[in-house]
């Protein structure tokens, strides 16, 4: 069992209370738009990091981080990428591996709009945390917090950095 820290689009800007809302979390996945080095290192530094490069990061964190990512969790095929649209939208980028092996978990960012659901066409759980920096038209900062347990994706926790 694995519990996840899922973050995007901190613009180089890393809330302190991220470390309080991961403390439990195994991992932390970053679904692009870093904006810095030093944020994505003080987040490999608390916890093990996977994250992808999204479209305002630039050489050294594209150098450190794949455009995308695709690995098992648990028993849970995950593909992760930063400009990936959502269920019924999904970008031309990454619709081809979606469609052709759709993973069981999705994670994708850019919007800065938190959606968390489920594609029954392709069978798979699509998450966007929204944004947890500063820079965008966000109206709340969120954060998700999801377990993986085998299987199953249980426990999905939406937290905001209000």
């Amino acid at each position: 069992m694995k519990k996840i820290g899922i973050l995007s689009d901190t613009h180089g800007y890393l809330d302190e209370k991220v470390f309080h809302y991961f403390e439990p979390c195994d991992e932390i996945w970053h679904a692009g738009d870093i904006g810095s080095m030093e944020v994505a290192e003080r987040l490999a530094a608390f916890r093990p990091l996977r994250a992808v490069y999204g479209n305002i990061d630039g050489q050294e964190l594209r150098r450190c981080y794949p455009e995308v990512l695709r690995w098992r969790c648990e028993d849970v095929e995950v593909l992760m990428k930063h400009i990936g649209g959502y269920p019924g939208r999904y970008d031309a980028s990454v619709k081809p591996l979606l469609l052709n092996e759709p993973p069981q978990l999705f994670v994708a960012g850019h919007s800065h709009i938190l959606k968390v659901k489920f594609d029954r066409s392709l069978n798979m759980l699509h998450i966007n945390p929204g944004a947890a920096g500063l820079s965008g038209w966000q109206v709340e900062r969120t954060l998700v917090v999801l377990t993986i347990d085998g299987k199953r994706m249980t426990d999905c926790s939406v937290i905001s950095l209000a």
